[in-house]
């Protein structure tokens, strides 16, 4: 599932430059974000865990608990980002099932490098 294309019409965009943070680990979060354009690292525990590319989505896990950022997000490059509130989420959760999914295994899949890496 490409979500920079599902989402390209949007206008509601947050820019960075190259060597921004998005977010810091430890911090509380009320957002995700699709990444429309550029590329951006992600860290846990100042570890590179993964190379994001247009279409990825960060930040997801804000979207299912209160709890505080478990990764830095910094732009690889610069970097144009589509911020989804929770209730927007839950709207597309509800409304699109295989965007539910997409998410469910953006997360199992994070975890399982992150438990690799760490």
């Amino acid at each position: 599932m490409n979500l920079a294309e599902l989402f390209r019409h949007e206008t509601d965009l947050e820019s960075l430059y190259a060597g921004q943070t998005l977010f810091n680990e430890g911090e509380k979060g009320h957002l995700m974000y699709i990444l429309m354009s550029g590329t951006a690292m992600i860290f846990v525990r100042d570890k590179l865990v993964e190379t994001a590319q247009a279409g990825a989505i960060v930040g997801e896990m804000a979207m299912i608990d209160d709890a505080t950022r478990t990764a830095t997000v910094i732009a690889k490059t610069d970097c144009r980002f589509l911020p989804i509130e929770r209730d927007r989420f839950n709207f597309l959760i509800q409304q699109t099932p295989n965007f539910a999914l997409h998410v469910m295994r953006v997360i199992a899949e994070r975890l399982r490098k992150a438990d690799a890496i760490l």
